[in-house]
């Protein structure tokens, strides 16, 4: 069966068929290490007709073709997938979730049959607000950190409820903020500190709102769900480094490194993972009419043998898809297709018993100012590594630095010491000005590394 849509084809014909389908075409949208990812994945996918990536990077030019759009521009999003005859859709970031994207692609009459992966506006609040995320877990019962959320004009209530807690004290943006929006200040007077800065507008409107919780004490685990709002498919658990310096000091940061899997992810944490959080989550979206129907990342916290959730993210996460997607023996392409059908009870998932970790390689100064353009060199020298491109640009021949974090070095190996070499090997061997990586990743859950 061809993937181009026959005009007179209805999606329920292309949902019996996706199984047998082939030449299906492809648009996924973002630019960083998650999209590169996504893209190597899905290139190895037999249904895979043509791949674009909207408006991708240098990584994903040498897998299909990038579209240099910006991902809020949805008129022209649509302008492609009708003139590249796409079949599915795959929406990488949050902030296109969060502003309607889905939404604008399923309503609009000329792209009916066209499959899209991703939350509409109304479940993407679970990232979008986190104050939404909270109060929607204390509605279902979902085991989260007590809170409180803030206005500015609520400042004197902000500051009563922070001197109930026993510091550190965790501060959150509202809103989205880049994965920069969250703050852990170890006394009273330094969270009134940045409390006043969210509120001045140190992350814009992100921060008009501001969650105060408890800090949980644990190790943080990251786990994703595939999922139509009905059936799921549980993917490989992760463990992602916030903080940008070694032994988890310093500001938070997207995420500096990530391993996969994590030990004490054992198959009895993971059904407490699965009876309190994940199936609360999914029954909650659907007791509440809320549609869903793409990724749900659950960062969540082991206290004591228990999983609390710390936040949720309405797709994957970045560095954890540069480690997670490797593991994965299945066909990503077809799961995708299962899921945006709502077809999610056939899929079936395979999971590699190999060891995956990633590396991110930083511009000096991330996650505050830093420098761009500076040129890269060794990424044609690697051999034993997976390079995925998460903030790169080109000209001419050259690859330059054009974000924070730059290159994720991705090593696979049966264990983590032979994987973890893998990826420091490619770190050290790429070279661009003012380069920064952490050396500790994965030595907290694998000392022995």
């Amino acid at each position: 069966m061809s993937g181009i849509f026959a005009s007179t084809e209805t999606i329920a014909t292309f949902v019996a068929n996706i199984c047998e389908m082939s030449g299906v075409n492809v648009l996924i949208i973002g630019s960083g290490g998650r999209e590169h990812a996504m893209a190597w994945k899905l290139s190895q996918s037999p249904k895979l007709g043509k791949l674009f990536i909207l408006p991708g990077n240098p990584g994903t030019a040498q897998l299909g073709e990038n579209i240099p759009l910006n991902v809020l521009d949805f008129d022209g999003i649509r302008t492609v997938v009708i003139e590249k005859a796409i079949n599915l859709v795959v929406i990488g970031p949050e902030e296109p979730l969060v502003k309607g994207l889905y939404d604008f692609l399923k309503g609009d009459a000329g792209l009916r049959n066209v499959l899209v992966v991703g939350p509409a506006k109304e479940g993407a609040a679970l990232e979008g607000s986190k104050n939404f995320a909270k109060a929607f877990m204390k509605r279902h019962g979902i085991p989260t950190a007590n809170y409180g959320a803030f206005t500015r004009e609520e400042y004197g209530e902000a500051v009563k409820f922070l001197k109930t807690l026993e510091p550190p004290c965790v501060l959150k943006a509202d809103g989205l903020a880049a994965g920069k929006g969250v703050v852990i200040q170890p006394s009273y007077e330094d969270a009134c500190t940045s409390l006043e800065e969210f509120f001045n507008g140190k992350f814009g409107d992100a921060g008009n709102v501001v969650v105060i919780e408890e800090f949980l004490r644990g190790v943080e685990l990251s786990v994703f769900v595939i999922t139509d709002g009905k059936s799921y498919v549980v993917l490989p658990e992760a463990k992602d480094y916030k903080r940008v310096g070694v032994g988890d000091t310093g500001p938070n940061t997207g995420g500096m490194g990530a391993v996969s899997p994590v030990p004490f992810a054992t198959p009895e944490f993971m059904m407490k993972v699965e009876n309190t959080v994940i199936k609360p989550t999914i029954n909650g979206l659907s007791s509440e009419g809320i549609p869903y129907c793409g990724i749900i990342f659950f960062g969540l916290m082991n206290v004591g043998g228990n999983p609390y959730v710390v936040e949720y993210n309405v797709r994957l996460g970045d560095p954890e898809t540069e480690v997670v997607l490797p593991r994965i023996e299945s066909d990503l392409l077809e799961l995708l297709m299962l899921c945006a059908a709502g077809k999610m009870s056939e899929s079936k998932l395979t999971v590699s018993p190999q060891i995956a970790t990633t590396v991110i390689l930083a511009s000096g100064g991330y996650p505050g100012s830093y420098a761009k353009g500076k040129a890269i060199s060794g990424m044609e020298t690697i051999s034993n590594a997976i390079i995925f491109h998460a903030g790169t640009t080109s000209s001419g021949s050259l690859t330059l630095t054009a974000g924070g974090r730059v290159l994720a070095c991705t090593g696979i190996g049966d264990s983590m010491e032979d994987a973890l070499a893998s990826s420091y090997s490619a770190a050290n061997a790429i070279t661009f000005e003012s380069k920064y990586f952490r050396s500790d990743i994965g030595l907290d859950v694998y000392p022995n590394s």
